[in-house]
């Protein structure tokens, strides 16, 4: 009988972006618990410290290092500095995002177009790119890009947003296809709304939020923790013919009545 693919990552070194909160930090978490080395990345050494923190004393091994996604030169120290620690890169999770501007796509500036781009897509391309030598060498590698429904739909206030990560549903159809020679698969996990400071805009507005819950199905929003499951399939051998996919998390929305149907 042939023997089933488990989500065990004992061996493997997982980088992950925007691990000092919110999704990232509950992904990496869970990575460690399933017995990865981890790589905490973002932008400010403090938040970081103190999830690697928590990590080591649950047993697990964490090496916080302070980067920011848009600065080519920074992902490149990071990624060296997880190679000297850890020996190499297995998984990648392209997480760190950002969204300056919240209104029509009219009332936006170039300057905000540009840095939304940069980090929500250029900075996930960027990550890839340091961090392809190193799962070639070893043999392949996971990555996942965390997409989002508003990259399948138009939502009101969020344009910009919803481009950038439209284009990251694309960046991993394209990274997906080029990569499989080199045994590593690319995913996206595409979330609905999830209660993080990052989407406090919407929860923290009472009007705002229940005009979002009504149009999904399940009445909620999610919690980080419920994103753990397909963000560990994903790194783990169990997805090892599964390439190109994007998985949506959303109680139901796209399906249901979402916004901008």
């Amino acid at each position: 009988m042939t023997k089933q693919p488990d989500f065990d990552l004992t061996g493997k070194v997982a980088l992950i972006t925007g691990a000092s909160r919110g999704i990232g930090e509950t992904i990496a978490q869970a990575y460690a618990r399933a017995g990865a080395r981890v790589a905490l990345v973002s932008r400010k050494q403090p938040g970081l410290d103190l999830i690697a923190q928590h990590i080591r004393e649950a047993g697990g091994e964490a090496l916080p290092i302070a980067a920011h996604t848009g600065d080519a030169a920074a992902i490149q120290t990071a990624v060296d500095k997880t190679i000297a620690a850890f020996g190499g890169i297995d998984i990648v999770v392209n997480n760190a995002a950002t969204n300056p501007h919240f209104g029509a796509v009219m009332t936006a500036e170039e300057s905000q177009w540009a840095k939304i781009l940069d980090v929500n897509v250029m900075g996930y391309f960027r990550v890839v790119k340091a961090c392809y030598e190193s799962m070639q060498a070893r043999g392949g590698g996971k990555v996942i890009n965390m997409a989002s429904v508003a990259g399948k739909r138009p939502f009101p206030a969020m344009g910009v947003y919803c481009v950038s990560k439209a284009a990251v549903l694309m960046l991993t159809e394209v990274l997906a296809a080029e990569l499989a020679p080199d045994n590593i698969q690319v995913n996206a996990i595409a979330p609905g709304f999830v209660q993080t400071r990052f989407s406090a805009a919407i929860w923290d507005n009472e009007m705002f939020n229940q005009a979002v819950m009504k149009t999904i199905p399940q009445g909620r929003m999610a919690q980080p923790e419920e994103l753990t499951g397909i963000a560990l399939y994903l790194a783990s051998p169990a997805s090892d013919y599964t390439t190109g996919a994007t998985f949506v998390i959303d109680g139901g929305q796209l399906v249901g009545s979402g916004i901008g149907a």
